[in-house]
């Protein structure tokens, strides 16, 4: 699949589920994959920071099996080599990752993703070649530890008017909260924990689509 293919296949992403197994209450990362499939879901990424690169690895050849089969998006989070290695969609990166020019320049074909956490941040990953931002974290959260300062949902207004690729908002959001982002104008929002705890993923993920769809209208 073409970047052009793929970043229009991404316009359509409203709830963007990330993996986290130990906020899974027991369940592995090939469940909840199938879980947020069933919900409706066309975009996953695998984020695991503590599994073996060669155990991260294998695990991604499965998701890559399920989601090809199901038409979804995959993200890998942080490494280029295994979204290459795999054949992913794309690869999310941090600031602590591989420079966004070194992996447009290796990946000219994923859809490439960036954290920022100010509108100098995005502004600059979209220069470095980025598909799309994530702003945040919008809330506190577990997932994102070191992290000073939450942004509020205030800086989605703040930053997204000056980007012009797509953005992502993520951190701590989950369905008492979610309008906030939304009122905000966010319409993609990843989550972690409000989909990977929840006791049905499959109806969470419906749910939240839905909220979503009531402020795209």
């Amino acid at each position: 699949m073409t970047r052009e293919a793929r970043i229009q296949l991404f316009q359509q992403v409203d709830v963007y589920p990330v993996t986290c197994e130990e906020l899974s209450e027991g369940r592995s990362n090939l469940e909840v994959l199938e879980a947020v499939i069933q919900g409706g879901s066309k975009i996953i990424q695998l984020r695991e920071k503590e599994y073996p690169k060669r155990d991260l690895y294998e695990l991604a050849l499965k998701f890559r099996e399920i989601t090809a089969k199901a038409e979804v998006l995959l993200i890998i989070n942080d490494h280029v080599d295994i979204a290459l290695g795999v054949e992913a969609d794309g690869v999310h990166l941090g600031k602590e990752d591989l420079p966004l020019t070194v992996a447009r320049h290796l990946a000219p074909e994923l859809l490439i993703g960036a954290s920022t956490h100010s509108l100098g941040d995005a502004l600059q990953a979209q220069e470095d070649g980025a598909d799309y931002v994530n702003i945040g974290p919008i809330f506190p959260t577990r997932t994102k530890e070191g992290v000073e300062r939450v942004l509020g949902p205030e800086a989605i207004a703040a930053i997204s008017p000056h980007v012009e690729v797509d953005f992502t908002v993520m951190g701590g959001i989950n369905e008492d909260n979610i309008e906030q982002v939304l009122v905000k104008g966010a319409r993609r929002v990843a989550m972690v924990a409000a989909i990977t705890k929840a006791k049905d993923i499959a109806a969470k993920v419906r749910f939240l689509k839905e909220k979503i769809r009531q402020f795209s209208i």
